[in-house]
């Protein structure tokens, strides 16, 4: 597996950006009507093309913020940036608009080119602007992420924009991370005046992708974000009758708000660390269905959000046209498409213009046509097209956990041995798990383990389990969501957690990290109604994740634990092998609830691989004759 490398420019922006937890670049791709199958006329042969345009104006210049009272009195600030002429005089008539909706106080962010306002559209002649969330930045009120009162702003924003001297009733959001979660709930308004999304790295389900992976709290990311919004909100920007009232709501709304969510949380109190409306209501795959403008997706094998970004396209696609776009990237260079141009995939700024001069300008450049899914695939190391996602080649196949530690396709005997693997609740601490769910901050770390080196979370002494696979004797492509079905038990205590890792091992013994998974076992039950099959095996499971559903181990009793493994795409190639490595613990990126971590910090975790309890794991195996380059 390789990442983009990073320019000594490269690595002082990705420092920026972890200080706001944001995108260092821009790009942003729009929306309109789209056809009824969202695929928008691309096809299995489409390909990209380098759209380029020559600049309108030279500069551009930054109003004056001001502010948009909401309904219930609230004062959002906004600040809009304008093209303006070689003398710095700004264009003078309406233009179409883009606009993005920020939790990283515009203010302080918005001078990084890319974070809050993306110069290069504007001098392609678009005004920008961008908007503090209330509770965030210089505006007023207290942040309850993404509430429904929130996502009523982001209507109402859109209809001050719409309205305004500067904009002709044309708007396109834009914008990654909060940015782009924030305009999957704009789209679902189906304003009039919303005719294009861009949405760089955005979540889907907050719970399942990000603040309870596996039913367990990402300790990793989730405090480090609240904190951080939080923290920006407190920084005045600017000395206005307005800003003292701001900042006030914002030391009010901390106390009272944030830090009680993120307290329990962690204790596991007040039924936060269970899948419920409060969630349901921050989760943009909730209402994905009813966008209905050209949006356009990017992702990253190693975001974030790497589970909701499929999904999100393959929601979207049904009602828009909708395009999806994953690279090898973790949260910081997804956010700026670090790498690109590459394999005649286009920088994301230019992909941002082609979909904007479509869909708000009417441009006939064929933005429509481009590849409906782009991926990056590990092991081939380039961008591969392909029609839809999930590929519609994928078959499943299922592969069993033998007694000796193998991997293989035969279903195990009866008198197969059972492996075993300590609980230690902070095992995997140096993976590429670790760099992926902070973002991408350790990544940053010159360490073998932060960029795919698995070995050391497979010494015996760290308590991993493996099952390898022969070499291969072809490539293996495997593309889409796995599932790990194992059955484990304990011998005393009544809760465990599982962490998978899928791994490619080369002929040297090396193991590259390629995606993971996680369960609490007493969270295990599944909703059939709601999980993804192919071929008639489960390949997805969907977990309610709820007081009611949970069920406690039996001491000695084996219990079917499906996990989900993240979604990915990767050739293992002839003579490596593929490999799942079973452990107990994926730290930081998930930590049991304190009213649970103790039954789970001691003990064996006991993992039966025999005729009468298979475990094994189900990939989606797309043809190798479906690898092709887009250039």
């Amino acid at each position: 597996m390789t990442t983009a490398r990073k320019s000594l420019a490269g690595a002082v922006m990705a420092a920026i950006c972890v200080l706001s937890v944001t995108a260092c670049g821009s790009s942003d791709p729009g929306a309109d009507s789209g056809s009824s199958d969202g695929r928008g006329g691309s096809s299995a042969a489409a390909k990209w093309t380098d759209y380029q345009r020559v600049e309108d104006y030279p500069n551009t210049v930054r109003m004056p913020a001001e502010y948009i009272t909401m309904s219930d009195g609230t004062l959002l600030s906004a600040q809009v940036m304008l093209p303006a002429d070689a003398d710095g005089t700004v264009v003078d008539g309406p233009l179409p608009v883009i606009l993005t909706q920020t939790g990283y106080n515009k203010s302080a962010s918005g001078y990084v080119d890319g974070f809050a306002f993306n110069s290069m559209l504007v001098k392609h002649g678009y005004a920008h602007v961008a908007v503090d969330v209330r509770g965030t930045g210089t505006s007023q009120g207290t942040w309850e992420i993404f509430s429904e009162r929130e996502q009523l702003d982001y209507k109402e924003v859109m209809d001050w924009v719409a309205t305004q001297p500067w904009s002709n009733g044309k708007v396109g959001t834009w914008g990654p991370s909060f940015m782009g979660i924030t305009q999957i709930f704009t789209g679902a308004w189906r304003h009039p005046a919303h005719k294009a999304i861009f949405a760089l790295v955005p979540m889907g389900d907050a719970y399942r992708d990000i603040v309870f992976t596996g039913g367990q709290v990402n300790v990793g990311f989730i405090p480090l974000w609240i904190g951080l919004v939080t923290g920006l909100g407190l920084v005045p920007a600017q000395a206005s009758p307005e800003a003292i009232p701001a900042l006030l709501d914002h030391v009010l709304g901390t106390a009272t708000y944030d830090l009680p969510i993120i307290a329990q949380a962690v204790l596991g109190s007040g039924g936060q660390n269970y899948d419920s409306e409060f969630w349901r209501t921050r989760s943009p795959i909730e209402v994905a269905d009813r966008v209905r403008v050209p949006t356009f997706i990017v992702g990253g094998l190693h975001d974030l959000f790497q589970r909701g970004e499929p999904m999100l396209y393959e929601t979207i696609k049904k009602n828009a046209t909708t395009k999806l776009l994953i690279g090898p990237w973790t949260h910081l260079d997804a956010s700026s498409g670090a790498g690109l141009p590459a394999d005649g995939v286009p920088d994301v700024n230019q992909i941002a213009l082609m979909w904007f001069d479509r869909y708000l300008r009417g441009i006939n450049n064929g933005a429509e046509s481009v590849p409906n899914v782009t991926q990056y695939v590990y092991g081939e190391e380039r961008y591969v097209v392909s029609p839809d996602w999930p590929h519609p080649q994928a078959r499943a196949e299922r592969w069993y956990l033998r007694g000796d530690r193998t991997l293989s396709a035969e279903l195990p005997a009866a008198d197969e041995a059972s492996r075993y693997t300590l609980q230690i609740p902070v095992e995997g601490l140096c993976s590429v798990s670790s760099a992926q769910w902070t973002a991408g901050v350790l990544g940053l770390l010159p360490l073998p383990c932060f960029s795919g080196s698995n070995n050391i979370n497979e010494l015996p002494l760290l308590g991993a389990v493996t099952y390898t696979t022969a070499p291969m004797d072809q490539d293996y492509y495997v593309n889409g969501p796995i599932e790990a079905d194992l059955w484990v038990s304990r011998a005393l205590g009544t809760d465990a957690s599982v962490a998978v890792r899928i791994t490619d091992v080369d002929p040297n013994g090396g193991s590259t990290e390629l995606t993971n998974g996680t369960l609490t076992v007493s969270l295990r039950a599944v909703d059939s109604s709601r999980s993804r099959y192919l071929d008639g095996e489960m390949i997805q499971p969907w977990h309610p994740y709820t007081e009611a559903s949970k069920a406690p181990l039996v001491a000695g009793e084996p219990a079917l634990a499906n996990v989900e493994v993240f979604p990915s795409s990767f050739v293992i190639k002839a003579g490596h092998s593929l490999r799942i490595a079973v452990s107990t613990s994926d730290f930081p990126h998930g930590l049991p609830p304190v009213t649970d971590l103790l039954d789970q910090v001691l003990g064996v975790l006991r993992i039966d691989s025999n005729a009468d309890h298979p475990s094994s794991v189900v990939v989606p195996v797309v043809p190798v004759s479906a690898l092709r380059s887009p250039s």
